[in-house]
C-alpha cells in the first residue's frame, strides 16, 4: 500500500469503520467517543487498540503478535482478528518480540527466548550463541519476580537488509526496576533461527547483585566499556555499519554513555566494533532513536542529569553525516526540543518521536514531521493519561504506526496507533 495516497477525511473515517466491524473502545477518551474511536491532529489519524482482545506486541506488514493471559496470539490481518493462539503460561513475563520477512516469529520473556516458524502453530526455545561460537548461558535469577531484561528493547525496528538477506539485531534496555543483568547486543542471520551475541558491555560494578563477588560479576570481563543499558541499534546501508547507544550517567565507574560503530564480516561470522564518542549524561549523545536516511544520521537527545552552568541540557534532534558523529560542531539540530527523549523512528520522511512522559508537561505527547525535519507538529494526546511511548513499529499494510505506550516509561499500558496524513 502506498501509505501516502490521498484521502479525505471522510472516506478515510468510513474505510475504518468498515475494516474495524467490532468498533475501537477508548474509554478514557471522550474527544473520540464519536467518530469510531479515530481522533486526528494537523499531522495525523490516532486510535487505541482495542482493549478487550490481546495485547498486540509488535507488527509487521498485515501480521501481529499478541499477548493474552498465559497465551500468545498470531494475526494475518492487522490485529482484526486472531487467526491462531497457543498456550504459553509465562505470557506475562514476555517483553520483546520481532517478526521476521520470512514469516518467523521471535519472542522472549525477562530471560528466555523462542522461535516459531510456522505461524504460530508451535514454537521452540532458543540457545543463544556467544561470540566464540559457544552457549551463551543467563544466569539464574535470584528472585523470578523481579528478574532482570535480557531481551527487552526501547526501539521498534530491528531487521535490515545486509548484503541481500535480512538481518536481525537490537540491544537490550534493562537493569531498571529489576534485578542486574549484562548488557548485550543480539543478532540473527538466518531468519531467527539461531541468535548470538554481537558484542557484550563491560562488567559494570553499579549492577550487580550487591554481594557477589567481582569474580561472578555479569558482563564481559574483557571490556572495559560499561553501560547501564542500550537504548538504540540501527544499521546504515551506505556505509554497511551498524551504530548503537547506550545510556545512562556517570556513577563513578566511567562513561555509560556511548555510541559504538560495528561492521560484520558474513563469511566468518563476526563482529568489529569501535567506540565512536563516550559522554556524560547532559550530551546530545546520551541519544536514543538512530535512525539514517540517504546515509545521514539522525537522532534524538536523551540529555539529563547536571545541567550545564547556565542551566541548560544539550537537547533536540540532531542530524550528521556518520563520520561526523563525534563533532557536535558538524551536527545541525532539526528541532530544539526542552525535554529529553530516547525513541524516534523514520519512515519515508516522517519522524515519530514519543515524548518521555516523566520528563516532559505533557501527558502523552509526539513530535512528529512528514517532511523529514523541515517542518513540525508537537502534541499532547492528554485523554490517554500519563504515558510514554516506546517501541515504535513501522506502519503496517494499512498504513498505521504501533507504539507501546508505558506507565512510567516501564510498566506497559496501552497500545497505540497512528497513522500520518
Amino acid at each position: 500500500m502506498n501509505h501516502r495516497t490521498p484521502s479525505t477525511r471522510r472516506r478515510f473515517l468510513a474505510s475504518v469503520a468498515a475494516t474495524t466491524a467490532s468498533g475501537i473502545w477508548l474509554p478514557r477518551s471522550t474527544a473520540l467517543a464519536a467518530e469510531n474511536g479515530v481522533g486526528e491532529t494537523d499531522h495525523f489519524w490516532y486510535r487505541l487498540a482495542p482493549t478487550d482482545g490481546p495485547y498486540i506486541d509488535t507488527q509487521r506488514d498485515s501480521k501481529a503478535f499478541g499477548i493474552g493471559e498465559g497465551k500468545i496470539y498470531f494475526s494475518e490481518d492487522n490485529a482484526r482478528s486472531w487467526s491462531r493462539s497457543l498456550d504459553f503460561p509465562d505470557a506475562a513475563m514476555l517483553n520483546f518480540s520481532c517478526i521476521l520477512g520470512n514469516g518467523n516469529i521471535v519472542f522472549a520473556t525477562r530471560g528466555k527466548i523462542y522461535v516459531s516458524n510456522d505461524s504460530l502453530k508451535s514454537y521452540r526455545e532458543l540457545k543463544l550463541i556467544d561470540r566464540d561460537g559457544g552457549d551463551y548461558l543467563p544466569h539464574t535469577p535470584r528472585d523470578p519476580a523481579k528478574a532482570g531484561w535480557y531481551f527487552y528493547s526501547l526501539d521498534g525496528v530491528h531487521t535490515w537488509q545486509v548484503g541481500g538477506k535480512e538481518m536481525m539485531i537490537w540491544g537490550n534496555y534493562c537493569n531498571v526496576k529489576s534485578e542486574p543483568v549484562p548488557v548485550n547486543i543480539y543478532y540473527s542471520r538466518d531468519g531467527g533461527e539461531t541468535v548470538k551475541i554481537a558484542y557484550s558491555f563491560g562488567r559494570n560494578p553499579q549492577f550487580q547483585y550487591k554481594d557477589a563477588e567481582p569474580a561472578s560479576w555479569l558482563g564481559d570481563a574483557d571490556n572495559a566499556v560499561v553501560c547501564r543499558h542500550v537504548h538504540s541499534v540501527s544499521y546504515n546501508a551506505v556505509e554497511n555499519a551498524f551504530y548503537a547507544c547506550s545510556g545512562d550517567i556517570d556513577r563513578g565507574h566511567g562513561h555509560e554513555c556511548h555510541w559504538l560503530r560495528g561492521t560484520y564480516d558474513d563469511k566468518s561470522d563476526s563482529w568489529n566494533w569501535k567506540v565512536v564518542v563516550s559522554s556524560n549524561s547532559n550530551s546530545r549523545f546520551k541519544s536514543g532513536g538512530i535512525n539514517f536516511v540517504d546515509g545521514q544520521a539522525y537522532w534524538v537527545a536523551d540529555s539529563n542529569g547536571k545541567a550545564s552552568p547556565d542551566g541548560s541540557y544539550d537537547r533536540g534532534i540532531f542530524r550528521c553525516k556518520p563520520a561526523d558523529i563525534a563533532d557536535k560542531n558538524k551536527h545541525t539540530r532539526l528541532y530544539d526540543m526542552k525535554y529529553e527523549m530516547a525513541c524516534m523512528t523514520i519512515e519515508d520522511g516522517v519522524m515519530l518521536a514519543p515524548h518521555y512522559g516523566n520528563a516532559t508537561p505533557s501527558a502523552t505527547g509526539f513530535l512528529i514531521s512528514l517532511d523529514l525535519g523541515k517542518t513540525w507538529g508537537n502534541y499532547d494526546l492528554k485523554q490517554f493519561g500519563d504515558r510514554s511511548g516506546v517501541r515504535v513499529n513501522k506502519r503496517n499494510s494499512e498504513g498505521w504506526f504501533r507504539v507501546g505506550l508505558r506507565q512510567k516509561w516501564l510498566d506497559r499500558g496501552e497500545v497505540l496507533f497512528i497513522k500520518p496524513k
